[in-house]
């Protein structure tokens, strides 16, 4: 493989590839259907195939490409069981690997962020890709002080294929906007291309995670590996030991489950109070449990900054959400700017469209499961239930996109995950506003 494919003609081909594969996949599954062969067998061919391409298609282009389907593999979880099968291996492969760039690319970048003489600051650095992601990939090295390191390159002509692939995300979205009255996409699109952009400076990213290492440094529970060089391409940081969650994910103990999960949740909180940023990209390939217990911590490339830490707002609304409030809720949406003023919307109905994403703090202790999960969506995304009209009437303000992807995203890992959380006691502790009535003074929605 060379560089990644920049042109957008060849990118937008590459990607009209997957819809156009499934298309005649389908057409042969039906021929070979009607030859007499089980529909069942069929199916899982298809399946198969299709899973398979949708690897290969997005992880060669990478890039925006590359994090859509990083994305998914998250919400892998809210397929039925039957679909979800042959493509829950294949997308969560996108969560830590992908094709890798050659040497000579690999040597050429370092040589221009570390100099000619790039190998006198490692003692032994090798060759061979530990991981690779949407728009780099990490090698195991040791430093010149003798500690073991990770180092992330990005991809030559990363920049130009992300910015594709956001205009054509773009354009895509934008042909959908005349059915979503609720929804202002011009801003929140823009607000996206701009965070996206800011991933591309590794200089960004080493800054972040700086913040982080220092906020959480000795930390009992969490562990961020410390940066010892950052540029604009390449970041070298200590090597991080330990269990990927995707593992825990795949074949993990149910003590291992529990622990990962509460830890996973408390850190997505605690980052907003004590580094003053959030992690916005949740996906498992980026955390892991040390052998001390620790949840690790790397890829800080996405991050929300916040000055005052989570918005207060969000607190207010979830307390007002768990005690019933149905006016406040909608009044308390309409101020932060989710429900737009010219959008006549019912209080209960919003309300019971919301309740899913209220009950994981409804009692002490929530397991998050597939199951769940999948019910979440039914009773998002199924036109014949009752408040189903209410997701065209809501906006997501540009100021809470990363929120809102850290929140469905980590709802996604949680689910994958099947851990038992203690959510409302994380939550009342570490969420700005929020003040949780006892459990016997909740009201459980009525949807």
């Amino acid at each position: 493989m060379t560089d990644l494919p920049r042109k957008a003609v060849v990118r937008s081909a590459k990607l009209a590839s997957v819809p156009l594969g499934i298309a005649g996949r389908t057409a042969l599954g039906l021929g070979k259907r009607l030859g007499g062969r089980p529909a069942e067998l069929v199916a899982a061919e298809l399946q198969a195939r299709t899973a398979e391409q949708l690897f290969q298609v997005l992880g060669e282009l990478k890039g925006g490409a590359m994090k859509f389907g990083q994305a998914l593999s998250i919400f892998e979880a809210a397929f039925p069981e039957e679909l979800a099968t042959p493509y829950r291996a294949t997308l969560t492969k996108l969560q830590d690997s992908a094709p890798p760039m050659p040497t000579s690319s690999v040597h050429g970048v370092l040589r221009s962020e570390l100099g000619t003489r790039w190998r006198s600051w490692f003692r032994e650095f090798d060759d061979t890709p530990v991981a690779s992601a949407s728009i780099g990939q990490v090698h195991r090295g040791i430093w010149k002080d003798g500690r073991e390191v990770a180092v992330k390159i990005q991809y030559p002509g990363a920049g130009a294929a992300l910015m594709s692939d956001i205009r054509q995300i773009s354009r895509v979205a934008k042909m959908a906007a005349g059915w979503l009255p609720g929804i202002e996409l011009g801003p929140i699109l823009d607000e996206l291309r701009d965070r996206m952009a800011e991933e591309l400076d590794y200089r960004l990213e080493a800054a972040s995670q700086k913040t982080f290492a220092k906020a959480f440094r000795d930390d009992p529970e969490f562990r961020i590996p410390e940066v010892l060089k950052g540029t604009e391409h390449v970041i070298v940081s200590e090597w991080l030991d330990g269990v990927p969650l995707s593992q825990i994910i795949r074949d993990g103990t149910t003590e291992q489950r529990d622990t990962a999960s509460q830890l996973y949740l408390e850190f997505l909180l605690a980052g907003p109070a004590r580094a003053r940023m959030l992690h916005a990209d949740p996906h498992p390939g980026n955390f892991r449990i040390t052998p001390d217990g620790k949840l690790g911590v790397i890829d800080f490339g996405a991050v929300n900054h916040l000055p005052d830490g989570m918005p207060e707002e969000i607190g207010r609304l979830l307390t007002a959400g768990l005690e019933g409030g149905a006016e406040p809720v909608l009044e308390g949406l309409r101020e932060i700017g989710f429900v737009k003023e010219s959008i006549d919307i019912d209080a209960q109905r919003l309300l019971d469209y919301l309740e899913p994403f209220l009950a994981p703090f409804r009692s002490d202790e929530f397991t998050f499961s597939r199951a769940w999960l999948r019910s979440v969506f039914a009773h998002i995304n199924d036109p014949r239930q009752p408040n189903y009209s209410v997701a065209f009437k809501l906006n997501l303000p540009p100021e809470y996109l990363l929120i809102h992807r850290v929140w469905g995203g980590g709802i996604g890992v949680l689910s994958q995950l099947g851990g038992t959380v203690r959510g409302r006691a994380a939550i009342d502790e570490m969420l700005p506003g929020a003040h949780l009535p006892p459990i016997g003074e909740s009201v459980t929605g009525s949807a």
